[in-house]
């Protein structure tokens, strides 16, 4: 298959939000796949995707890989990094230097797990809605490479196409239910977790192989992804019925 250009990767994206409209949209599944958009468009090393619950708390609903979701983690529990100010403040930020003690004074030990996990540079753009931010798209880079002027402002428009996808059924004003809806895909993908960890210490693989033998079988059976972690959760589903990795 004849790899897509840049310019098609990113209608493929605004594709993918218009269907986000119909009723079976599985979005963790498309947050999933926008981390992997900006991965391939931004010439990045990974990308992940935190969301606010509804007490205002950081979570993570989205990674390129188990990596970044552990470095995630890892900021959120230890309430700093770059994601969470940039949450906080609404303001993005490109070419952070992670060996620089300057730009990372105000978190040190995000900064130093982050070099243990590979990362040079980072860059944080806001999910916004409105006057306030619901998340925080992140992005690393595994050498000290810099984000064009363009490519910031095309990873901010990625981020944005994040918070459409999120609050896509939203009616304007309705606070509580665009509350219930982001809740709604921070459960999502609490369960995912949930499933994935079941299937990797039944197989004794990795999390990332248990997720995408999960993802390929419900992509398989045109199902959502959240639904077949349910159903392994709840035992309704033979995981024998998923081809083992």
């Amino acid at each position: 298959m004849t790899p897509m250009s840049r310019e098609q990767q990113v209608s493929s994206v605004f594709v993918q939000v218009a269907d986000s409209l119909i009723d079976d949209f599985d979005l963790i599944e498309f947050l999933e796949e926008l981390c992997a958009h900006c991965v391939s468009l931004l010439d990045v090393s990974a990308a992940g995707i935190l969301l606010a619950n509804e007490k205002g708390l950081l979570q993570t609903v989205a990674a390129s890989d188990e990596n970044t979701h552990l470095l995630e983690l890892f900021a959120i529990q230890h309430d700093q990094g770059p994601c969470l100010d940039c949450y906080r403040t609404r303001d993005a930020r490109s070419n952070i230097d992670l060996n620089d003690p300057v730009a990372n004074g105000d978190w040190p030990a995000f900064a130093d797990r982050a070099r243990k996990s590979g990362f040079q540079t980072s860059h944080v753009f806001p999910l916004r809605l409105r006057d306030r931010a619901v998340g925080a798209l992140n992005l690393f880079h595994t050498s000290r490479q810099s984000l064009s002027p363009q490519d910031a402002s095309l990873a901010q428009a990625l981020a944005d196409v994040a918070t459409i996808a999120l609050l896509q059924q939203r009616d304007i004003g309705q606070e509580q239910l665009e509350k219930s809806q982001l809740q709604r895909a921070l459960s999502s993908r609490i369960i995912i977790e949930q499933a994935k960890g079941i299937l990797a210490e039944r197989w004794t693989v990795n999390t990332d192989t248990a997720y995408n033998a999960l993802r390929t079988y419900a992509r398989g059976r045109h199902l959502r992804i959240s639904d077949c972690a349910r159903q392994i959760i709840d035992q309704t589903l033979d995981t024998g019925r998923i081809p083992h990795p």
